[in-house]
């Protein structure tokens, strides 16, 4: 086993893609209400001038954040969803105990 030393990795290559015009305004308005910061946030994130990027800003649509909010209770009244929180469980499943709630197939 003297010879079983493991080789160096090559360095790990990440991909750069800027986001569309469109991706960077959605993300800049659900950051902010203003304008100029819309700008200046869209126009960071893709990496051009905010000259190029404001007439874009100005004429993009507005989100509607209301639409899919809200839900329906049996009096009729909108009401905010509940919040859903995802929690990692430790342990690997074929060490848990019988009865943990877990099936094994």
């Amino acid at each position: 086993m003297k010879g079983n030393k493991k080789a160096p990795l090559p360095p790990i290559r990440v991909r750069h893609e800027p986001p569309t015009l469109d991706e960077a305004i959605v993300a800049a308005q659900s950051l902010t209400n203003d304008v100029d910061q819309q700008v200046a946030i869209a126009a960071g994130l893709m990496g051009i001038p905010e000259d190029e990027v404001r007439p874009a800003v100005l004429q993009a649509p507005r989100p509607r954040w209301d639409q899919g909010t809200t839900v329906r209770t049996r009096a009729g009244g909108p009401q905010r969803r509940p919040v859903v929180v995802v929690e990692r469980r430790s342990g690997r499943p074929d060490r848990l105990r019988p009865g943990d709630g877990v099936r094994r197939f």
